[in-house]
């Protein structure tokens, strides 16, 4: 089976394809897409945004669709970055920081920055996946990685806040798991899972 996996993020498609692949999905990303389209995020919820690319993409390419929106919450920061996760930076919340290496370290500087001298660093990781065919089907799952923001980044691995989250019951953080410890407690991991799950049984 052929599924689009709605994401132009080269950490999330490695991600996607390792969860998919073990199950004989082929994924395709939107660079493997000739035509180019982009579904703005413009809704409140991660799952709204995810149904709407989803849908969007589907019908445009008339392909099943995995689309993800998923994020950072932080518990004293009342659930920012949320789903501005990818463009905290560049938000107003908390003073825009400048990009000076990438977007995912200007992000991780702006975070940290708020959180100096905090001690409440409980945070989670959310995850809502989205499948959607072109004949109009689809359904959804949801996953979370619940853990704390650290002082400051470790790990090479991973992507976006990875280096600065510790999840519950370890030690290391996110950026410092292999990708096979990384996608056993991850959000994503958990959510796609869910999702193949419901769709072993309708496919």
């Amino acid at each position: 089976m052929r599924i689009l996996v709605a994401t132009t993020n080269k950490g999330k498609l490695k991600e996607f394809k390792q969860l998919l692949e073990p199950f004989g999905i082929e994924v395709l990303s939107l660079d493997d897409m000739e035509e180019k389209f982009e579904v703005e995020e413009d809704k409140q919820t991660f799952l709204e945004n995810a149904i709407k690319k989803a849908k969007e993409y589907a019908k445009f390419y008339n392909l099943p669709v995995i689309a993800e929106d998923a994020g950072l919450e932080v518990e004293v920061l009342n659930g920012y970055p949320g789903v501005y996760s990818a463009r905290f930076y560049d938000i107003d919340f908390g003073g825009k920081e400048e990009v000076l290496d990438s977007k995912d370290k200007a992000n991780i500087k702006k975070l940290l920055r708020l959180m100096e001298g905090v001690s409440n660093r409980k945070a989670r990781f959310v995850s809502n996946v989205v499948f959607y065919s072109p004949d109009d089907f689809g359904l959804w799952a949801e996953g979370y990685c619940e853990g704390v923001i650290t002082e400051e980044p470790k790990g090479e691995g991973g992507f976006g806040y990875d280096p600065v989250f510790q999840p519950e019951g370890y030690e290391k953080t996110m950026a410092q798991l292999t990708p096979e410890e990384k996608n056993k407690i991850s959000h994503r991991g958990k959510a796609v899972r869910k999702l193949v799950e419901k769709l072993k049984k309708v496919l």
